[in-house]
């Protein structure tokens, strides 16, 4: 008599759980049958090596036998394993696979071709030899590449803590196996079945039915009699087979494989990252007719084009056929607050040239799921470089406020906006699970205005993909009744959708940046990446800039000179793959940052080469011989305090014979000189004879400075306490606080060292007063005035500080310098301003943004750290307070209090993080008016682009210097000359709108120009100069409108 099943839901469940688990019962279960029939390998044989060397070289290496259950290491070495396999006559006709567990990441290699990764961690342990074994054919031989590290690196004792560089790992499992492919179809089957018993409410009918027909299932399959099976699968199918209505959430499913170019490995693993991965991806295509995939990063193609050819000629027949997807348009996926507007362009400029060169493809979707925020002016430089839509879900990790929105147009400052999707998911590597495809749509944010989310499947972080479960599972779930509809899809299928079906007219925007309320921390971490970082940017563009003018002349009768386009590219490749979005923050292994300083030490050095040989090419003659000349690289006339002649003598006799009209010895034998430099240019030294000297008076412990443009106080403890510009007598800082106060905070976060400064750290402010040597006055004037002070900081720190005023500059600038050896510390500085505002606005790429001084809402509070580029001000009308900086992207202001963020001491990922010496410098500015007005904008450019001294001939320079471009109006910015990627008789030119308002304005130019275009960051023309007005002559000119915030590129044949 048959037995009526209890109503007892959790038993029921977990019957169904233990019948396909991996770990019980796998005598008797169905998981335990997969892999019905197992033989050892014939010969395990190995060959070890500390380095990742190529195929062609490990097979001809000596090798020695091994066996399953040893150990090998040490952390980042390769083992090479040649396998040699003879597979049972008695299993003619069946499926036979490899099963290899090594428990680290590892790549077959069959015939010298990389056919498959394998991975302890992400289920992959096999690897099919035959589908159906042929009696005459039953010997193999394979390789195994197996590198001597897990899926998400080798972390000592924990995921995220340093890397442990003595772990071995243990050869667990390596044998050949019959695969039961009946029993493993109706093992997914079961688990799709009891995914839904399990994650559908219970309190809805169809999780009882999938719970019933489970169990039924179960009470008629006997696994020792596999004729059963055939029948449970029918029950199943019948089951599967129930459909859904037509008003169903649709899923847009993709693979995916997310990989960090470097994060808890170094760059040169991430190489094999991709081949493993890759590898996986086009053998299921082969096999899965319908599987497409996504895939980023223009620069891991380029490595897998280097290094695995076979492997990349597959992906290319895979991309023509539409399913190897190319997405994001970018070299790398980069960091999405931290580098320069330009550095944006550039990643979007090489990333889709290679698409379109390799694939004849250019991306429409910026593809960016895992950085830590999103700069506002990133709408309108996606649409420059040919996309109008955007894809992430990283502010789903929001640990204050859920963003309101997974499916929106998101604008940017200058008003372009982009359609944007976060996956409501909250994933970028998901596993086929039922609970996933519930989530995704309880969880979508929008619905009514769409219908449709997208999912992205496969293991990411560390690579590896979609795998044949994934697979199989997402076939099962296409379209049952009680689930969403599951749509094997590309990322422009779904946004063409949506729309189509959703619009404008349905869908909200989200006007300004995405802030990510985690992760701000990152904004100081590495301190030293982030001054190369900004560093390399200065100079790539004083290379180009300089690089343009010295091929314009060439062309025209100068000296030989070839623009250097091959070495540019090298460069600034190498430079963009650093602003890799865990490198710049700060947030990898300690071994990815020497590579990274090996990398910029390669872009500085072929930098400042390629700067010298464009200089020396316009003065048309070999540098260091002749007489001082001055260059600007920046589009407007400067006057500055440059050293013309380095210490030859002791500073004291120096001194004595110096002039003290014109010039000045400073403390180091060094001698000064106020000189006036053309707009991008170079000139003759032209000492300034016109100006109010700089005047330094010691009243007993307060020194007084002023230069005609400031006057400020400065304290024994090198704090200011008053600061005034010249044309105003209010004190720009707090009656009540001391400026430039340095502070030590705890940093203790919840969990992501490298990664966060929590809110609660602001509790734990500590002013730093252990002053080693009072403010000392060491310089005083006329040109320079220079206070030195020193301290202790924290428990083995120190800090030197030269406080400085040039003669006419409006700013006090702070060069300081600090040993620094603290552990979760954090060091700041701040002013206190006497300025009441409710906002602070602050420097982002290619224009600025306000930001609350105030925590009003749990919005405002969320952002109590926040990222800034060379400058910030706060202000009240006719006054203001700026601080610049030459290498710091940390910012707060808080009430009237603006503090800047200096050094981080997190101890995971790397538990040397910022230990060392440091040298940065940072300003304080008095104005009035508005800081548009003031110059704020340019100053910020000026203390990061110095005025550049050489020795050169001079002869070929007009009396007044030679000057090649300027712009009428401060209210534009020329950020960017180069050669064309495309025509050596053009160049580009890359303008925008500083101040937030529209202008009109007059580019002049001394160089020849024949026409001009408007075109995009990719340097396609995008029209025929109708909106541009060219005015031809000695010196040319080019006039054109901009709206708020514009970017404007032309491309000028000459």
């Amino acid at each position: 008599m048959d037995h009526t099943v209890f109503k007892h839901r959790r038993t029921t469940l977990e019957r169904a759980e233990k019948f396909i688990s991996p770990i019980y019962f796998t005598d008797v279960n169905l998981r335990g049958k997969v892999y019905p029939k197992k033989a050892p390998l014939t010969k395990i044989l190995h060959y070890a090596t500390s380095e990742r060397i190529p195929y062609e070289k490990a097979v001809k290496e000596k090798y020695t036998p091994a066996k399953v259950g040893e150990s090998f290491g040490p952390t980042w070495s390769t083992h090479w394993f040649r396998l040699e396999m003879e597979v049972p006559a008695d299993w003619e006709g069946e499926e036979v696979r490899l099963i290899w567990n090594s428990h680290t990441e590892a790549l077959v290699w069959v015939d010298g071709k990389p056919v498959q990764g394998l991975s302890g961690e992400t289920k992959r342990h096999d690897y099919i030899l035959t589908r159906k074994m042929k009696k005459k054919q039953n010997k193999y031989t394979v390789y195994i590449e197996m590198a001597c590290n897990g899926i998400l690196g080798v972390g000592c004792g924990g995921m995220i803590q340093p890397t442990d560089p003595n772990r071995t790992f243990t050869l667990s499992t390596a044998e050949i196996a019959v695969f039961d492919r009946q029993a493993y179809d109706l093992l997914l089957d079961i688990m799709i079945l009891y995914e839904m018993a399990k994650e559908i409410p219970e309190k809805r009918e169809r999780s009882y039915q999938a719970l019933y027909t489970v169990n039924s299932i179960i009470n008629m399959c006997d696994t020792a009699d596999r004729s059963t099976y055939k029948k449970c699968r029918e029950v199943a199918q019948a089951f599967l087979n129930q459909r859904n209505g037509e008003s169903q959430h649709v899923i847009h499913a993709m693979g995916h494989a997310h990989i960090d170019s470097a994060w808890l490995w170094p760059y040169a693993e991430t190489i094999r990252k991709c081949a493993r991965s890759w590898s996986c991806t086009v053998k299921l295509m082969d096999e899965y007719d319908w599987f497409t995939f996504t895939c980023s990063q223009a620069q891991q193609f380029q490595w897998i084009k280097d290094h695995y050819p076979s492997l990349y000629s597959k992906i290319q027949h895979f991309v023509k056929a539409g399913r190897f997807i190319p997405v994001g348009g970018s070299w790398v996926e980069m960091d999405g607050l931290i580098p320069s507007g330009e550095a944006f362009i550039r990643q979007f400029l090489y990333g889709q040239r290679y698409f379109q060169k390799e694939f004849g493809v250019t991306c429409t979707e910026f593809w960016l799921p895992d950085t830590f925020g999103y700069a506002a002016q990133l709408p309108q430089m996606i649409k420059m470089c040919g996309m109008t839509r955007f894809l992430t879900q990283k502010l789903s990790w929001n640990i204050v406020n859920k963003f309101p929105h997974h499916t929106f147009f998101w604008a940017g400052i200058d008003g372009s906006s982009v359609l944007t999707h976060f996956p409501p998911g909250d994933n970028y590597g998901m596993q086929a699970e039922v609970k996933e495809l519930l989530y995704t749509v309880d969880n979508f944010q929008d619905k009514g205005r769409s219908a449709r989310t997208c999912y992205l499947f496969g293991y990411g972080d560390g690579g590896h993909g979609p795998t044949e479960e994934m697979l199989e599972k997402l076939q099962r779930m296409k379209d049952v009744d009680g689930l969403p509809r599951v749509e094997m899809s590309t990322p422009d299928e779904f946004f063409t959708l949506v729309e189509k079906e959703s619009g404008q007219d349905k869908l909200c925007t989200w006007r300004g940046e995405l802030y990510l309320e985690l992760h701000n921390g990152t904004y100081t971490t590495h301190a030293q990446v982030k001054k190369s970082n900004r560093k390399c940017e200065f100079l790539l563009h004083d290379v180009e800039l300089m690089g343009t003018i010295a091929t314009i002349l060439a062309s025209t009768g100068g000296k030989g000179y070839k623009y250097p386009s091959v070495e540019l590219e090298r460069i600034w490749k190498l430079f963009l793959l650093n602003q890799f979005h865990d490198v710049l923050p700060g947030s990898s292994i300690e071994i990815v940052y020497d590579d990274a300083h090996r990398y910029y030490k390669d872009v500085d050095t072929s930098g400042h080469k390629l700067l010298r040989e464009a200089i020396s090419a316009i003065v048309r003659q070999e540098l260091d011989k002749g007489e001082v000349v001055v260059v600007n690289t920046q589009a407007w006339e400067r006057q500055g305090v440059v050293r013309v002649a380095e210490a030859s003598v002791s500073p004291a006799k120096k001194k004595k014979s110096a002039s003290s009209d014109t010039q000045q010895v400073d403390k180091e034998g060094n001698t000064l000189a106020l000189v006036k430099a053309v707009s991008c240019g170079m000139s003759r030294v032209e000492r300034v004879s016109d100006f109010t000297p700089v005047s330094a008076l010691k009243k007993g412990k307060v020194i007084h400075i002023s230069n005609g443009l400031l006057t400020a106080t400065v304290d024994s403890q090198g704090r200011l306490t008053s600061l005034m510009a010249q044309d105003s007598q209010r004190n720009v800082l707090s009656d009540d606080d001391p400026g430039n106060q340095l502070l030590l905070y705890d940093d203790v976060p919840l969990y992501w060292d490298a990664w966060d400064v929590m809110d609660y750290h602001l509790e734990t402010r500590k002013p730093i007063t252990s002053v080693t040597q009072e403010a000392k006055l060491v310089d005083q004037g006329p040109l320079r005035a220079t206070i030195e002070v020193t301290f202790s900081v924290g428990s083995s720190s120190f800090l030197k500080q030269r406080i400085i005023l040039d003669a006419d500059c409006p700013y006090v600038r702070f060069e300081t310098e600090v040993s620094w050896h603290e552990s979760h510390k954090f060091l700041k500085v701040e002013f206190p301003s006497s300025m009441r505002s409710t906002q602070a606005t602050y420097e982002i790429q290619f224009g600025h943004l306000q930001r609350p001084t105030h925590y009003n809402t749990s919005w405002d509070s969320a952002k109590y750290e926040v990222c800034s580029h060379k400058w910030a001000v706060i202000s009240e009308y006719g006054h203001g307070l700026a601080a610049l900086n030459d290498c710091k992207y940390g910012f707060a202001t808080e009430d009237n209090v603006m503090r800047l963020s200096l050094l981080r001491s997190p101890k995971a990922p790397d538990a040397n993080a910022d230990m060392g010496d440091h040298a940065f410098t940072y300003a304080i500015m008095p104005y009035t008016g508005s800081f548009q007005t003031a110059g704020v904008i340019q100053q910020a450019y000026n203390l990061n682009s110095p005025l550049q001294v050489y020795t050169a001939p001079a002869s070929t320079l007009p009396p007044g210097g030679a000057s090649y471009f300027t712009v009428d109006t401060p209210q534009v910015i020329l950020e960017t000359v180069k050669l064309s990627e495309d025509d050596d008789g053009a160049m580009v030119l890359r303008l925008y709108e500083a101040f937030g308002g529209g202008t009109t304005a007059t580019l002049s130019t001394s160089l020849p120009i024949k026409t001009v275009n408007r075109c995009n960051g990719l340097e396609e023309v995008e029209d025929d100069g109708e909106d541009v007005e060219l005015t031809k002559g000695d010196s040319s000119s080019i006039t054109i409108s901009f709206t708020a915030f514009q970017i404007i590129s032309l491309i000028v044949k000459f």
